[in-house]
């Protein structure tokens, strides 16, 4: 495999297509300071110049208006980086919806030169200014300078770093790595000289995972040339794909499906946020009871498990198809789909209780529900049927009998014409037949 060669820097200077600019844009409405761009049917012809992170969005979307002020937040943080932000209007442009597939609203994708990248992580501001700066830059960037490490320690929950000579078949296999997963977290290279200063390795290459303050080692690094390659390549991306999480992150919509791809026991805490994010008291005992678990026995449980916690109950009621009282655990096996529950009442359980309970998912004696099967996608289907009516009855009830009555009632017309029809004509000709006796 080739060597790839490296940038030294996150942030490249490009000064391009700035003649192009004027443009792409239908206009910023005046008396605003909006830093995002409107854009039109144009950027179609040069979304290949420069780079930018764009909203596709429709002006009736809910998700969208409340998404609006998020990426207005983006566009001030990344105002002095050569990112562009803007945002299109699907139903005013739906050539260029066509042209980048839009399904769904919103839809934010990070376009760059011949490359485009679809969001799929949580609507947040520092969410989306960490992944556009991730993908504004190389797979992996280069680091020189001691101090650049604490920078990166300070900036980053989470961040992979290659040390020792940019060579060989790790070094190949951690590139690849990094292309494939820059969505979702940094990537860095530095000399043996910079690494000492701040961590302790006795082999090179070194692959290391700096998280929450501490840092650990891809174990087979010193050892690889004796590997086949093969062996070498699964198991440095199997090594970022398990360590790109915390150790006891929150569950949302977006990244669920990230976590499962892990392929571990996912151990979820469910408790219930209020509006303001607030979390009651018995709950917030709870949900820190279970992370201090995974914080106090990582060497026990990580290879098997990965935690977590949700303040949005719906999506547990989604995975067991039924109403579950908060606080509460669930646990989900992210290769069969199947999910435990615990016996014990949860605000009874107690630390050796959650190791139990534990235990008995991993050697196979707790009873596993759910799963993947055809009987049971079709009740969730039927479950989330369910669940989106009764959430649109209960934000807007006029609106919902317009959309189902109307065309209910005109079902009853037409099957009472089919199978009411000729009992009207039969009367008739009875009444008719009477009168000519």
């Amino acid at each position: 495999m080739e060597t790839k060669k490296m940038f030294p820097s996150l942030f490249i200077n490009a000064l391009i297509a700035l003649c192009t600019i004027p443009y792409l844009f239908v206009g910023v409405e005046a008396g605003t300071n909006s830093k995002v761009f409107e854009l039109t049917d144009r950027f179609i012809d040069v979304r290949h110049e420069g780079q930018w992170l764009v909203m596709f969005y429709a002006p009736w979307c809910g998700y969208c208006k409340r998404t609006e002020p998020i990426f207005a937040l983006v566009a001030q943080a990344l105002h002095a980086t050569n990112i562009r932000v803007g945002r299109l209007d699907c139903t005013k442009y739906p050539a260029a919806a066509k042209e980048f597939k839009i399904r769904s609203y919103p839809t934010i994708i990070f376009v760059k030169g011949n490359m485009e990248y679809t969001y799929s992580g949580d609507r947040s501001k520092d969410e989306l200014v960490d992944y556009a700066l991730r993908m504004s830059g190389p797979p992996v960037q280069l680091v020189t300078r001691t101090e650049s490490v604490d920078m990166l320690k300070g900036s980053h929950t989470i961040f992979f770093m290659f040390v020792g000579p940019q060579e060989g078949v790790v070094w190949d296999t951690f590139y690849v790595a990094a292309e494939n997963y820059q969505e979702h977290g940094f990537f860095y290279a530095t000399s043996a000289d910079v690494a000492a200063q701040h961590f302790e390795f006795e082999h090179l290459p070194a692959v290391i995972v700096y998280k929450e303050e501490q840092h650990h080692f891809y174990p087979h690094a010193h050892k690889a040339h004796e590997m086949d390659p093969e062996l070498v390549n699964e198991t440095i991306h199997q090594f970022v794909n398990v360590e790109r999480f915390v150790a006891f992150p929150k569950i949302t919509r977006f990244n669920i499906n990230q976590l499962l791809k892990t392929k571990k026991y996912l151990v979820v805490a469910v408790v219930e946020e209020d509006k303001l994010s607030q979390i009651a008291t018995h709950e917030l005992e709870f949900r820190d009871m279970v992370e201090t678990v995974i914080r106090k026995h990582r060497d026990r449980y990580h290879d098997k498990f990965q935690f977590g916690w949700i303040g949005d109950p719906s999506i547990a009621h989604s995975i067991i198809m039924d109403e579950m009282p908060t606080p509460h655990i669930i646990v989900i096996n992210s290769t069969t789909q199947e999910h435990y529950l615990p016996d014990d009442d949860p605000m009874q359980m107690t630390p050796q209780a959650l190791h139990i309970f534990l235990e008995s998912i991993h050697n196979e004696s707790a009873t596993a529900l759910g799963g993947d099967t055809y009987f049971v996608r079709l009740n969730r289907a039927l479950f989330e049927g369910k669940k989106a009516l009764i959430e649109m009855w209960r934000g807007n009830p006029v609106l919902t009998s317009v959309i189902f009555g109307l065309p209910l009632g005109f079902l009853s017309l037409i099957l009472y014409s089919i199978f009411c029809g000729d009992c009207l004509v039969t009367e008739e000709e009875e009444e008719d037949h009477e009168k000519k006796e």
